[in-house]
């Protein structure tokens, strides 16, 4: 009896001794998770910052990429657009520059026939009362016809007393003027036309030589012949 009653008494000590040791083994315990909890967040937080310092150095690289690819769009654009407009205006003024041709082809084959009116005009003096209500009929259609080159943007050149310009009027004849200085034009003889400020047809004049270009002429070649008759005499005293 006494040595179970000592047993008992061993065993309930041994439990009293392991009651006061379990507060301090189960503290330590749970300092070892805490701590190691906080480890583990603090790993984690310095992966989640890396992972997010590449993943702004990305975007921001490939924000980089885009702006690039968007500058060199626009500068496509911008030149096409360019290149566009460059092409309608060519386009536009090589269709202006067809339409004035075909005008002034047409309109150069009709000038003869207005030159061929304005001849008649000149010459044919009608005096019966036939001849004149023909020539009025005449008259109409040539006054028609000038309408219509009107309409077209036809205009004739007024060129007598006007200088000479090469761009304009083409010389066939050269003549001594006391009227006009030199190089000014004296007669028109066929009539020149512009058509919306260009040349249709250059005007064929007849231009001044200037006052005193025949004199001199002959006073050179009456130099020449006293000359020639010195000659002469000088020749004959030699002899």
């Amino acid at each position: 009896m006494i040595e179970n009653q000592l047993e008992s008494i061993d065993i309930k000590e041994n439990d009293v001794s392991n009651q006061d040791n379990a507060p301090e083994n189960t503290s330590s315990t749970e300092d070892k998770i805490i701590e190691n909890d906080e480890l583990s967040s603090q790993k984690t937080e310095e992966i989640n910052t890396e992972e997010l310092k590449n993943t702004i150095s990305n975007n921001d690289a490939r924000l980089e990429q885009l702006e690039k690819e968007h500058e060199t769009l626009k500068n496509q654009y911008v030149r096409i657009s360019a290149d566009f407009d460059n092409f309608r205006k060519r386009q536009s003024r090589d269709q202006d520059d067809l339409k004035v041709q075909l005008v002034s082809k047409t309109l150069t084959a009709i000038l003869p026939i207005v030159d061929n009116f304005e001849r008649a005009r000149q010459q044919l003096k009608p005096e019966s009362e036939e001849a004149q209500a023909l020539h009025r009929s005449y008259q109409g259609l040539y006054k028609q016809l000038v309408e219509v080159l009107k309409q077209q943007g036809v205009a004739p050149m007024r060129v007598v007393g006007q200088q000479f310009d090469p761009n304009l009027h083409e010389a066939v004849l050269r003549e001594p003027s006391e009227e006009f200085k030199e190089d000014f034009i004296v007669e028109e003889l066929q009539r020149g036309y512009h058509l919306e400020g260009k040349v249709l047809r250059h005007a064929l004049v007849k231009v001044s030589m200037g006052p005193g270009k025949q004199n001199s002429q002959e006073e050179v070649e009456k130099d020449t012949v006293e000359e020639g008759i010195d000659s002469e005499e000088n020749t004959s005293e030699d002899l």
